[in-house]
């Protein structure tokens, strides 16, 4: 397959350089023609789980220079969420007759371009890989996964050749209910990642009070009547998504166990005064949540608030919980 990658943050940029060094054709793609010329400078070079890996060549241009270029059997779109329901369109015309693009964002980006460009182009994918980056260099800190799956759910033998052509590159793994995938992610971005974010703390930080312990309680149940009204099945992932009856102490335990401690990656876009995923995290769960007559005051109020500090007006703090609290009521 002629691959391109759209998108060489963490995760494109790993992909990229480990799959290049195995030998797997792939071209790059970025915003600028400024951010091509500094990749093709510096190359690229990964370190950490994995062992480390560099590429001193690299077939890198500015997006848009690929329309008038050979085209691609598949093209990974892995952009953030807003970028890439911008660009899938215009990637739709970069690829092959039966090509594939591969989607790998959070929330329902791969249903929404899967509902503009038709299920034979989009396959829709969910990574747990983390790394550091800044541009060209990756730091890969976990051994992490690419699941991948058709979003009318199913397996597919083209997921499976999708799986088979980047697994030099990353571990694959195909799953016949990706939207289920997706959900149970979801659900841990809305509370784990979200939540730390507004706090300015980790989940083990925020966990501490009582204040986080009902942002958190709340959010997830609330995201989890969202999922379960639309006739999702939850996958079971780093825990069953749906949390025991009566003591969910153990339950909370295995979360913190893999959670507890990571800097939430929105509260680095805080920092950066970078555009968040919000809108696409809690803000698609209040959005579906209403259209099927659940509940959302809390995800409402998440999103709300995430707005606000994009826009400068507070900061993450954790006296945002006890806000949280009064504002959803």
């Amino acid at each position: 397959m002629r691959i391109l990658i759209v998108g060489v943050g963490a995760l494109g940029g790993t992909i990229a350089t480990r799959g290049i060094n195995a030998s797997v054709p792939i071209w790059l793609a970025t915003r600028s023609a400024q951010s091509a010329a500094v990749l093709r400078s510096s190359g690229l070079r990964v370190s950490g789980v994995g062992g480390p890996g560099e590429v001193r060549s690299v077939r890198v241009a500015a997006v848009e220079e690929y329309a008038t270029a050979d085209k691609f059997d598949l093209i990974v779109l892995a952009t953030k969420a807003h970028d890439a329901l911008e660009i899938g369109p215009f990637l739709a015309r970069l690829l092959a007759p039966r090509g594939t693009l591969l989607c790998i964002q959070n929330g329902g980006v791969s249903q929404m371009l899967s509902e503009r460009l038709g299920d034979r182009v989009v396959l829709g994918g969910l990574s747990n890989l983390g790394a550091m980056v800044e541009p060209g260099v990756y730091e890969q800190r976990n051994a992490g996964h690419l699941l991948i799956g058709e979003v009318a759910g199913g397996i597919s033998d083209r997921a499976m050749n999708v799986a088979e052509a980047l697994r030099p590159a990353i571990e694959m793994r195909v799953t016949a209910n990706l939207a289920g995938a997706i959900w149970s992610k979801l659900l841990l971005n809305c509370s784990v990642t979200t939540i730390g974010a507004l706090a300015n703390q980790t989940m083990r930080g925020y966990m501490a009070s009582a204040a986080g312990q009902q942002v958190f309680h709340r959010t997830y149940d609330e995201t989890l009547s969202v999922a379960l009204a639309t006739g999702t099945r939850p996958e079971r992932m780093i825990v069953d998504p749906v949390p025991p009856e009566g003591d969910r102490a153990p339950w909370i335990d295995q979360i913190l166990a893999t959670y507890g401690d990571i800097k939430p990656s929105m509260l680095q876009d805080f920092e950066r005064g970078r555009r968040t995923e919000i809108d696409f995290i809690n803000g698609y769960a209040t959005e579906l949540g209403r259209k099927v007559g659940v509940g959302v005051a809390m995800n409402a109020a998440i999103t709300a608030m995430a707005h606000r500090i994009e826009a400068g007006e507070i900061r993450p703090d954790p006296a945002r919980l006890d806000d949280l609290l009064r504002q959803a009521g």
